[in-house]
């Protein structure tokens, strides 16, 4: 009987170190540049936030389209301790594609299936052609088109969970993610009784 209890004992502590490995994310140490960029966009998110009740004071999501897309730069951070919690890579819009390797462009105008750069607010989740997604609003003159141009944040299967050489697939000018790490940021939004702001900058 003891036998079978430490056997059990044993499964039961590789899957929970499994488990740990598997969704405990190393966040990477960011580069100088990143971190002012970082800083610069929760300076404003704090002022959005600080400003309206209705919007998230606690988390937030930043987006850094200057990190190449093969590497983390969907980052959810913690407005009260100013620390990065979660990563993850995400796809930006075709139309953002110049030709020219690290270098991209923005725009706000339909059908231009380019990412927009500015605040956004995160809405009600909806089913649509890709399973569930998050409406979202443009909070700036730059993203302000969002809700027209039918910008949302949804998941994808093409979009690889782990970090790559290179690039990944890209969008029609929606922030979109891996499924695995979508339903990690679901389950952020969904619990949140306020409005999380989501910031797209280069």
């Amino acid at each position: 009987m003891k036998k079978i209890l430490l056997i059990c004992f044993f499964i039961v502590a590789a899957f929970a170190v499994y488990f740990f490995i598997d969704n405990e994310q190393n966040i990477a140490f960011l580069s100088s540049e990143e971190s002012e960029r970082v800083e610069s966009q929760v300076s404003e998110i704090k002022r959005i936030t600080e400003s309206n009740s209705k919007y998230n004071k606690e988390i937030a999501f930043l987006i850094d389209m200057k990190i190449p897309s093969g590497k983390n730069r969907f980052f959810v951070y913690d407005l009260k301790t100013n620390k990065i919690l979660d990563q993850g890579l995400v796809a930006h819009g075709s139309g953002s594609e110049t030709g020219i390797k690290g270098k991209l462009k923005f725009s706000n105008i339909p059908n231009s299936f380019s990412t927009s750069l500015g605040q956004y607010s995160i809405g009600n989740h909806y089913m649509g052609k890709f399973g569930k997604a998050y409406k979202l609003y443009g909070l700036d003159d730059t993203n302000n088109n969002a809700f027209k141009r039918d910008i949302v944040f949804h998941y994808y299967y093409d979009v690889p969970y782990k970090e790559k050489d290179g690039y990944i697939c890209n969008s029609q000018g929606c922030p979109m993610v891996n499924k695995k790490y979508f339903d990690r940021l679901a389950k952020i939004i969904d619990s949140s009784k306020s409005e999380i702001v989501m910031s797209i900058y280069y």
